[in-house]
């Protein structure tokens, strides 16, 4: 069966508000009111007061932006973040493109749009990731073993997200091979 699924930031966090109501046993609209109540004119007094509170990471980000608002590219739609990607670089959209075409065929694929790059993911975690590093290239970053990248993949240190040990360079859409897919397979079965 396969599933694939195109999330936006929104969309992939659903699960911040109901993590801050576990830790903190209060709601958003709670902390909300709190936060309203108190008068914060200012993301560090807010951040520090949080902090003291107990509440970091994820939620304390959400709060922080509820109150001062959204960067535009969280509150971008996937298409949005995409489009602006290869904004300066149309003809390597079309190697995303066949990038996603190929892992669609895989069991259950979630593809996760960021601001500079796409992510691949299984329902455990990032397994690949697609980004227009250059205006002629398109680098695919693989979560593999870096010692076992070997042919078109190479060991990097820095795609995507560090979690990518290795990365295949893709130049045209006619590079985007059974080679290509069988690399993206791998690592969607290593991290499956």
């Amino acid at each position: 069966m396969t599933a694939t699924k195109t999330l936006s930031w929104r969309e992939r966090n659903v699960w911040v508000p109901d993590l801050l109501q576990r830790r903190t046993g209060a709601s958003v609209e709670e902390w909300n009111r709190r936060i309203r109540e108190l008068g914060f004119t200012d993301e560090r007094s807010l951040r520090g007061w949080l902090s003291e509170q107990g509440v970091a990471g994820y939620p304390q980000m959400m709060l922080v932006m509820d109150r001062f608002g959204y960067p535009e590219f969280l509150v971008a739609s996937a298409d949005e973040l995409i489009d602006r990607q290869y904004a300066d670089r149309q003809a390597l959209r079309t190697i995303l493109d066949a990038v996603l075409a190929r892992v669609v065929a895989f069991a259950d694929v979630t593809i996760q749009t960021r601001k500079t790059y796409v992510s691949l993911v299984t329902p455990k975690r990032t397994f690949a990731t697609v980004e227009p590093t250059t205006r002629s290239r398109v680098d695919v970053g693989l979560r593999i073993p870096a010692a076992e990248a070997r042919g078109r993949a190479e060991p990097t240190r820095s795609m995507g997200q560090s979690a990518m040990t290795a990365r295949i360079g893709l130049t045209s859409v006619d590079e985007v091979d059974d080679e290509v897919e069988s690399w993206l397979l791998r690592a969607y079965e290593e991290n499956s």
